[in-house]
């Protein structure tokens, strides 16, 4: 398997992640292997969300990609998928509270523990997205820009964008000024112009400059 071509089950794909990671943990750990990503880093309000998957090597969908390249209804019926097939998925927040108090990088990074500690299944080795080691218990291996490398990031960044787009769009039910459903707590115009009429919401981040800049001109 080369990193633009993957064969799953007697289908051979192009351009997209592989399975190379994943059989490289396997070679070495034996087990199970998981992916792990999470998103949220950039919004002004809402938690940080982690999930970590372990896919059936057997049956796994085809179109896995970063969730950022999909469009929302292939991130949709991949969800769908994913949680269908998958020997295991875990999803794990970070509150708005943790990330003031920790920063969002290490909040983003506990949100990865806890997704992996919630598995079901235990993995014997996981394969995290990025550059930073959440500090698991498990043998890791962080790789840049993984959600476009390997396929069980790759699934777990379509978990963990769909279900933290889902919680948005349902805090946005209480706050709809905000526009949550569309922005999903991400600094865009609409968001910024709402946060100068209504003011700030339990859910804003307070340490991140915009909603600390508000607060402190009340």
């Amino acid at each position: 398997m080369t990193a633009d071509l993957f064969t799953v089950s007697g289908i051979t794909v192009n351009d997209g992640p592989d399975w190379c990671a994943e059989a490289a943990m396997l070679r070495e750990h034996g087990g199970l292997v998981c992916g792990v990503d999470e998103v949220g880093r950039g919004p002004l309000a809402g938690p940080v969300v982690a999930a970590a998957v372990i896919l059936d090597a057997g049956r796994i969908p085809v179109g896995l990609n970063d969730s950022k390249k999909l469009t929302a209804k292939k991130r949709e019926h991949l969800f769908g998928l994913i949680m269908d097939s998958a020997i295991a998925v875990s999803i794990a927040e970070a509150t708005t509270e943790e990330i003031d108090t920790v920063n969002i990088l290490q909040a983003s990074l506990l949100a990865m523990r806890r997704a992996v500690d919630g598995l079901k299944v235990q993995s014997a080795s996981a394969l995290v997205d990025g550059n930073q080691n959440p500090g698991l218990n498990i043998p890791t291996q962080t790789l840049i820009k993984g959600d476009a490398r390997s396929l069980s990031i790759a699934a777990a960044s379509i978990i963990a964008k769909i279900f933290r787009d889902r919680l948005m769009k349902k805090l946005g039910e209480e706050h709809p000024a905000y526009e949550w459903a569309q922005n999903a707590g991400y600094g865009v115009r609409a968001h910024l112009a709402a946060l100068k009429l209504v003011g700030v919401s339990p859910y804003h981040r307070r340490s991140f400059a915009p909603i600390r800049k508000i607060l402190n001109e009340e």
